[in-house]
């Protein structure tokens, strides 16, 4: 069997999906073989020859082989507007390589003008014109070679996203057309998503065998004709997958130690509206997968992937360190809101928590479920400052239950916290077509396709999606705290490159 990560997504990281795939199969002793499609693929492209020529693109090519060397050298991070000049300068030589071929692709996007990837109707197209896909060159060589070399049965793709759907579906169709015996199997986030829709009918009898929802491993497994599944959790393995090469300025390790939320309450949250099972990885396990992982690729930096990493995994990381620094999502919680707690987080290893707070109005978090309390998480932004974790802080704008005077609230929030919060996400609210709650709404199509994961929908207090913009355009990120804030997000990268700028964390780690 081969496994695919496919263009396009941030190449900053090793796939974990892929990885924790990997190590069920071996586990079962299946025979198979990974491959990074997305980063060999972004490559490949970037360093085809130059076609348009203007100044930009000219100064951009002509340093690329040294812009690449230089993002990955930990010292690039001592100089921020460096940093943001390497990384566009990377950019515009991707987006130049598909200018003429009506589509805009990057290192964390790929889009086309014509075709969307919410369109059952689209993607069949794309599988039946594959060479219309900016990665034709690339991938009909690579998978050939590799079909060829490893006489493989079934090729699994994991689909996680929207800008990675159209490659995928090019591959397929590649695939049944130069080898129609080959199985194709489709898995990963986004065909969850698409599977868990209301009414969800599969569109793509004929070219796919399989999709696969939710966890994939004993799903797979059972395909691939396994009798006797192990039971338990797997290991993730990167031995197969170049994790020198990935476009970071240190190795990063990506940790999933569970699957779904283990809070699950709050209003419109995909994971809910999917009925997505909580899923943990036992403890002590998955600190020992981590230490064990450590040991083996020496990253600079752990990346565990939970929707919310637990109190108990947080003690399981104090108890054995990594010895690298890490990062990931955390719930507000009275864990955080003690000194003491944070600063044995630190200890641990800890450089930066994302944190959901979504709004600076405690009646808009109440109506929302969200179980937080805003003075408790003002304690928590102090204690995790105090402490020298840097907090990443998302805050989600035009839910239901907001008005402007509560938008208002959460621009005072995060100018009095402005200290505190070291990098910002600000997004605007989409209604998920299975929420529990959509009904009270009036609602109609968001995007024009039979695979959109969201829904248009009428608020009821007149804050609609255009006026919201206009507020966090000209108001919100116009305030001379917020714009400082702002201005520290890595661009293309944010989130995924962020603790490598919290001053010293990292090198303390070293």
């Amino acid at each position: 069997m081969i496994l695919v990560y496919p263009p396009v997504a941030k190449p900053s990281e090793p796939p974990a999906g892929i990885a924790k795939l990997s190590g069920a199969l071996h586990r079962h002793g299946i025979k198979h073989r990974v491959l990074d499609a997305n980063l060999e693929g972004l490559l490949y492209l970037i360093h085809q020859p130059q076609s348009i020529s203007d100044k930009w693109t000219d100064r951009a090519f002509r340093n690329l082989s040294k812009n690449l060397r230089s993002l990955k050298e930990s010292h690039i991070c001592g100089n921020f507007d460096r940093y943001k000049r390497t990384v566009t300068d990377i950019n515009r030589v991707l987006e130049m390589s598909t200018s003429r071929n009506n589509a805009t692709l990057g290192l964390a996007n790929y889009r086309h003008h014509e075709l969307s990837p919410v369109k059952s109707s689209d993607l069949i197209r794309v599988a039946e014109t594959p060479d219309q896909n900016p990665f034709y060159t690339y991938f009909t060589k690579r998978i050939s070679g590799l079909l060829e070399e490893k006489s493989a049965s079934v090729m699994g793709f994991s689909l996680n996203y929207l800008s990675q759907a159209l490659s995928v579906f090019a591959m397929a169709g590649f695939l049944r057309k130069e080898f129609p015996g080959v199985k194709i199997v489709l898995g990963g986030g986004l065909i969850t998503s698409w599977m868990k829709r209301p009414g969800w009918r599969n569109p793509f009898k004929g070219l796919v065998d399989c999709l696969i929802a939710g966890q994939g491993e004993k799903p797979l497994l059972s395909f691939l004709g396994v009798d006797k599944i192990t039971e338990g959790y797997y290991r993730p393995e990167y031995d197969s997958l170049p994790v020198n090469d990935y476009l970071s300025p240190g190795l990063i390790l990506p940790y999933s130690g569970s699957g779904g939320c283990f809070w699950n309450k709050c209003s419109f949250c995909p994971e809910k509206a999917e009925d997505n099972p909580y899923t943990p990885v036992p403890v002590l396990k998955s600190a020992d997968d981590i230490e064990v992982l450590s040991a083996k690729i020496k990253p600079a930096l752990v990346h565990l992937l939970d929707n919310s990493i637990s109190a108990a995994l947080m003690k399981a990381l104090m108890d054995k360190p990594p010895g690298a620094g890490w990062y990931g999502f955390a719930r507000i919680s009275e864990h955080l809101a003690d000194i003491e707690f944070c600063t044995a987080l630190k200890k641990s290893g800890c450089v930066m928590l994302q944190l959901g707070i979504e709004s600076g109005d405690q009646g808009v978090l109440d109506k929302m479920q969200k179980g937080i309390d805003l003075g408790t998480a003002s304690l928590v932004l102090k204690n995790l400052k105090k402490a020298g974790i840097a907090t990443y802080v998302y805050l989600l704008f035009g839910t239901p239950s907001e008005t402007f005077t509560d938008a208002g609230k959460t621009l005072e929030f995060t100018v009095r916290h402005s200290i505190e919060i070291g990098f910002l996400n600000l997004a605007i609210f989409n209604m998920p077509v299975g929420a529990s709650d959509a009904d009270e709404f009036k609602t109609g199509r968001f995007y024009e396709g039979d695979l959109s994961l969201y829904t248009d929908f009428k608020h009821p207090k007149g804050w609609d999606r255009k006026i919201v913009r206009q507020f966090l355009d000209n108001e919100f990120k116009k305030h001379k705290a917020v714009s400082a804030i702002i201005k520290n997000d890595p661009p293309i990268f944010t989130s995924n490159h962020a603790p490598f700028f919290v001053k010293g964390e990292l090198s303390d780690m070293s």
